[in-house]
């Protein structure tokens, strides 16, 4: 049987290649998943963690996106989706750190991609 409620849009935002690694960014993720966006907000400005500030970015950008839509309130968004996946690495050639048997080692520096997807939340995912 089909749904007759419509289906409501998703907003976007990706910080590609921040220099940050996967493991510390998904710890914020995790905070702020399925959160309201103005609890987010807040949480993401009082956090100490490192990450907090890129995924505070990353989160009023999403906002600012679904903004763009006259039909949102803007009050009733939620972070329907947050996550941390894992970039490229960057290799550092020209410093190296001390390995096994008197090797040199060069630095692996990890990057993160961090998306946050912002929905408007609907009566029937209010009950």
């Amino acid at each position: 049987m089909a749904s007759t409620e419509q289906a409501t849009a998703e907003y976007t935002a990706k910080h590609r290649y921040a220099r940050i690694t996967q493991r510390k960014a998904r710890l914020v993720a995790d905070m702020i998943r399925g959160r309201s966006a103005n609890e987010a907000l807040e949480v993401l400005e009082f956090s100490p963690k490192r990450a907090a500030a890129f995924y505070l970015k990353v989160l009023r950008s999403a906002m600012a996106n679904a903004s763009q839509d006259e039909a949102i309130n803007l009050n009733r968004l939620y972070i329907s989706d947050c996550r941390a996946d894992d970039g490229p690495m960057l290799n550092n050639r020209l410093r190296f750190r001390p390995g096994p048997q008197g090797r040199a080692m060069p630095f692996a520096k990890k990057t993160s991609h961090l998306t946050v997807k912002v929905r408007e939340i609907t009566n029937t995912e209010e009950a």
